[in-house]
């Protein structure tokens, strides 16, 4: 069965040709724009819509679908949300990079292999990725996760390392 993950969001119309204003991720918009199709959810099934042109306006993307030419014809996509197929995700992902549901869940361990708690969430704060952390004590804590501080992610055996630097996690 193919899992779906959700790229985007159709926001509104944009223009009376049927082109569409879309939210997507950021810092996303050379993966958005180079996708040739993606799919809208009705019901339990996926709708597959194929991408005549994709181009950047302020933080959204201007996207015209084929065969969609009016507003009208549009209009009853508006608040969709866009998916791809997971494995078009994982075949665009460099080295380091993880899909946030692989990190959910991992436990996460010092350089001494001592446990320090679990991932409970990833967010962004501008600058990096955070880690949320529920620490053994019940706490959530966030570690950044960069280079210097997350030193190792190792999805097959669900473990984290970080260097645990003063003051991270108690």
């Amino acid at each position: 069965m193919t899992k779906f993950v959700s790229v985007g969001k159709i926001l509104n119309f944009h223009g009376i040709q049927g082109e569409a204003k879309v939210g997507f991720t950021k810092n996303q918009e050379d993966f958005f724009c180079s996708l040739d199709k993606v799919f809208v959810k009705e019901g339990s099934d996926y709708r597959q819509l194929n991408i005549k042109s994709c181009r950047l306006h302020k933080n959204f993307a201007l996207v015209k679908f084929e065969g969609i030419n009016s507003i009208n014809e549009l209009m009853e996509f508006k608040g969709a949300f866009l998916y791809v197929e997971e494995q078009t995700i994982r075949d665009s992902l460099e080295e380091d990079e993880f899909l946030i549901d692989e990190l959910v869940s991992l436990e996460v361990f010092d350089q001494d292999d001592k446990k320090l708690g679990f991932v409970v969430g990833v967010s962004n704060n501008g600058a990096s990725d955070l880690l949320s952390v529920k620490t053994n004590s019940k706490k959530i804590v966030l570690v950044p996760f960069v280079k210097a501080i997350v030193t190792d992610v190792d999805i097959k055996n669900r473990k984290i390392k970080i260097n645990n630097i003063e003051g991270l996690i108690e």
